[in-house]
C-alpha cells in the first residue's frame, strides 16, 4: 500500500513539474501580461529630459527580445531586458543589460489601481541600491508615478 502511495505521490510531483513548465512564459509574454510595454513618463506632455520629462519605453523586437529605451532629450540609450518575473505582491523584477555602463541592474516595478508606474527598488549586480522601499537613497524622497506616454 505504501509503495503505491509512494509512486502516485512521484507520478504527482512530476505531473505539477511538468504542467508548470508548459505554463512558463516567455520573457515578452512576462511582460505584455503585466502591463509594462509602452512609453511612461513622470510628465508625458514635458519634453525629454533628465528631470520630468524622462521617457522609458518597453518594446518586443521582431526577434522576441524585450528592449528598454531610455530618453533624457539630449542622450538616448537602448538597452536590453534580460529577466522579468512577477512575485507573490504582484511586483515586477526586471533585470536589465546597459553595454555603456558595462553592468545589469534590477529594478522592481509596481502598477498602481489608477495604472501608473512606480519604481520600488533599483540595484546594481553589487547590491547598491539608488532606489530601496519606493525612495531614493541619495534624497530619501518617494520615486515619483510614471503615467503611460502612448
Amino acid at each position: 500500500m505504501m509503495r503505491c502511495l509512494s509512486r502516485w505521490t512521484g507520478a504527482a510531483v512530476l505531473w505539477i513539474a511538468f504542467a508548470s513548465l508548459a505554463r512558463a512564459e516567455t520573457l515578452a509574454e512576462t511582460v505584455e501580461h503585466w502591463g509594462l510595454l509602452g512609453s511612461w513618463a513622470v510628465d508625458c506632455a514635458a519634453r525629454p529630459d533628465r528631470d520630468r520629462g524622462a521617457r522609458l519605453t518597453y518594446e518586443i523586437q521582431k526577434d522576441g527580445r524585450v528592449m528598454y529605451r531610455r530618453n533624457f532629450g539630449d542622450v538616448r540609450d537602448e538597452n536590453e531586458v534580460v529577466s522579468a518575473a512577477v512575485d507573490a505582491e504582484g511586483q515586477l523584477n526586471v533585470m536589465v543589460y546597459f553595454p555603456a555602463l558595462q553592468q545589469t541592474r534590477e529594478f522592481g516595478l509596481l502598477l498602481t489601481n489608477e495604472g501608473s508606474l512606480r519604481a520600488i527598488y533599483n540595484r546594481s549586480e553589487r547590491g547598491e541600491y539608488t532606489i530601496r522601499d519606493g525612495k531614493y537613497v541619495r534624497t530619501g524622497a518617494p520615486t515619483l508615478e510614471q503615467q503611460r506616454c502612448d
